[in-house]
């Protein structure tokens, strides 16, 4: 077997700062050739990217993949929309929440898992402005916690 374990190669962070990811899955994603190697070499962004269920199928719009260097001829267009490869069931059962919840389908971020590309999906609930004001306020006040009890350590010589 080639790698084992995973790695990041892109992550949506601005998706877990606009919504609540109220559960998380792992999905494939179907790649042409030289989108590989670009993945491989890290050319992927995340940001405003999105998933849809057309035909009991779930697709990633918007995600880009920087073309090839090296690819010529053999490269795609970088936003093109993509298949997903999920369980018709767990397709099905997210399609009804998105349906009946006003639910979205975020990509939360791409990683190798044993040498194949995994697309962590996010099922999120969009945060209003004064939820992302009081997420905000909290990691301020932790990072003001950890700040003194770091001066505090630093004057008794710790």
């Amino acid at each position: 077997m080639a790698g084992t374990g995973t790695k990041t190669i892109a992550e949506n962070r601005a998706a877990r700062h606009d919504y609540f990811v109220l559960e998380t899955f792992e999905t494939g994603i179907e790649l042409k050739g030289t989108e590989v190697k670009s993945v491989r070499c890290g050319g992927v962004n995340l940001k405003d990217s999105w998933c849809e269920i057309k035909d009991m199928q779930i697709y990633v719009n918007g995600m880009h993949i920087s073309p090839y260097e090296k690819g010529n001829i053999f490269n795609t267009d970088p936003r093109r929309v993509r298949r997903l490869l999920m369980h018709k069931n767990e397709i099905r059962r997210l399609f009804d929440r998105v349906r009946q919840e006003g639910l979205t389908l975020i990509p939360l971020r791409l990683y190798f898992s044993n040498s194949r590309v995994k697309l962590e999906l996010g099922l999120c609930k969009g945060k209003k402005l004064y939820d992302k004001r009081d997420d905000m306020a909290k990691k301020q006040a932790q990072r003001d916690i950890e700040r003194s009890l770091k001066d505090g350590m630093n004057r008794r010589g710790g």
